[in-house]
């Protein structure tokens, strides 16, 4: 019996885009982005560049079964991604291809509508399409194209979408991403949705050319850690970060003079073991988080807490949710004491979880009193992961999802100490941040995350970089959204919701 593989094996279907943007190229650099090795059927070779799609010629469909066959018959496929398959035959080919290999993960990205409106397919293929997505477990169309699946005018607004979504999930069995990026306003969400539930990860809008081949990019950077162990939840929340750090780094490439690529390789490889050889798991952790860790440092809301601007009423709703994440907070310490291996991990984590405990009466009852209201769902969804990934009952997981609860507020700490406290509305809370035995508790968090990290294996390593990474990039969007308050949080709307201060 074979050894569990170092990398997800993740089979592209789609065509070639010879600029290296979208397409199979795009699909291999996410894969890689992301620790998998790629593999790719080609649907078809376009000629193409950043301004515009000059022609297109697609192999025999006969020739594609060939490519498929090939692949399969000698290599275990850990997950297929599903891209430009350019005309029925071709649809027909690999619906039977997915129905009779059954892959574990199935991806489908229906390239169907441009996102300039152009439709790419017949009606035919279209309908065969359609078809193939109910062998598929995961959907991620753009509005144009979620529309003409279910049949029905483009989705004008961010519910419209939502409900498109949910349509096409009941139609296919499959979840469904929805993108939030086509529509207006400065706030880009996007959704994993099912049939009766909504998963929904905020985002900001990046102005920006650079986003030839984003559709492509997210879907197989999906499929790879969907294979590589995530749920589709925190996969979601991972790829989006990633995939938003990409369009924003684009701009570097100096690639073409249209819609330029976006930069895969970013980050190069987000899931580096690079603490192998400096002995510290915790460090390449925080080492790697550098430009969401960047993000936080930019909210509004932190500038306004280091420098007192911050208005009292964003901060009394902002201590409001934190109450709400500090008792569930408390709930997953009190199970990892459970989960522990050692007396003194065991001590370790009750005590912490007895620290989140009188941190909320010391500080968020006072002054917010007992009326801490609704959870915002941005407290709803960082605590969700957290408890998620306790529920596993993996110790070392759990540990790597509650580090950044530790290490980002012992950062900030270190940061706000040299700011003057005379006169500071805020020095309590800052007091806090930078107290010399919570620096000393999260000191002795990260030590425990090395010492687990150094005897796991490889495939509790990357669920730890996983769980870590996820909690990391809920720690900016706390930070970014809690203070907003459960009305404007709970639409994300595309308003603009105001500024700290």
């Amino acid at each position: 019996m074979s050894a569990r593989p170092s990398r997800p094996r993740v089979l592209a279907i789609a065509g070639s885009d010879p600029s290296g943007g979208a397409g199979i190229q795009a699909d291999l650099k996410s894969i890689a982005a992301f620790g998998g090795y790629g593999m790719a059927a080609i649907t078809a070779l376009t000629a193409q560049n950043t301004r515009a799609v000059d022609g297109v010629h697609a192999p025999p469909a006969e020739f594609v079964a060939d490519q498929l066959r090939a692949v399969s018959d000698d290599i275990a496929v850990d997950a297929v991604k599903i891209g430009m398959l350019f005309s029925a035959p071709i649809v027909e080919v690999v619906a039977e291809w997915v129905r009779r290999t059954r892959p574990a993960v199935v991806v489908l990205d229906p390239v169907m509508i441009s996102t300039s409106g152009h439709r790419l397919l017949d009606a035919a293929a279209e309908r065969a399409v359609l078809e193939l997505a109910r062998a598929a477990h995961l959907i991620t169309p753009n509005l144009d194209e979620l529309a003409a699946l279910v049949g029905a005018p483009r989705a004008a607004s961010w519910s419209d979408a939502l409900d498109q979504g949910r349509r096409l999930s009941r139609q296919t069995g499959a979840r469904v991403v929805v993108k939030g990026g086509h529509l207006a306003g400065p706030s880009a969400p996007d959704a994993l949705v099912d049939s009766d539930d909504v998963y929904e990860v905020p985002g900001e809008r990046v102005e920006s050319r650079n986003t030839h081949g984003t559709g492509c990019s997210l879907s197989a950077a999906l499929a790879t850690v969907r294979a590589d162990g995530a749920t589709w939840e925190d996969g979601l929340v991972q790829v989006k970060a990633w995939l938003t750090a990409a369009i924003r780094a684009g701009e570097g490439l100096a690639v073409g003079s249209g819609n330029g690529p976006i930069d895969h390789l970013h980050a190069l490889d987000p899931r580096t073991s690079a603490d192998r050889e400096n002995g510290s798991w915790a460090r390449s952790a925080w080492d790697r988080g550098a430009a969401v860790r960047a993000d936080i440092l930019a909210v509004s809301f932190v500038r306004g807490l280091a420098d007192g601007s911050l208005c009292r009423g964003h901060m009394a709703e902002y201590l409001r949710q934190d109450a709400h994440y500090l008792a569930g907070y408390g709930r997953v310490l009190r199970r990892l004491a459970e989960l522990a291996p050692t007396t003194d991990d065991r001590e370790f984590w009750a005590a912490s979880a007895e620290g989140a405990d009188l941190e909320v009466e010391r500080l968020h009852r006072r002054i917010v009193g007992e009326d801490v209201g609704m959870p915002a769902p941005v407290t709803v969804g960082y605590l969700d992961h957290l408890e998620r990934t306790a529920a596993r009952g993996d110790y070392a997981e759990t540990v790597a999802a509650v580090l950044p609860c530790f290490t980002v507020y012992a950062d900030l700490g270190r940061r706000f100490a040299p700011i003057e406290r005379a006169g500071h509305p805020y020095a309590e809370w800052l007091d806090a941040y930078g107290d010399p035995q919570f620096l000393r508790t999260s000191a002795l968090a990260e030590s425990v995350a090395s010492r687990i990290a150094a005897t796991a294996s490889h495939e509790q390593r990357r669920s730890m970089e996983r769980a870590h990474d996820v909690s990391l990039i809920w720690e900016r969007d706390f930070f970014d959204e809690a203070w907003r308050g459960t009305e404007v949080s709970s639409a994300y709307t595309a308003t603009d919701p105001g500024h700290v201060g």
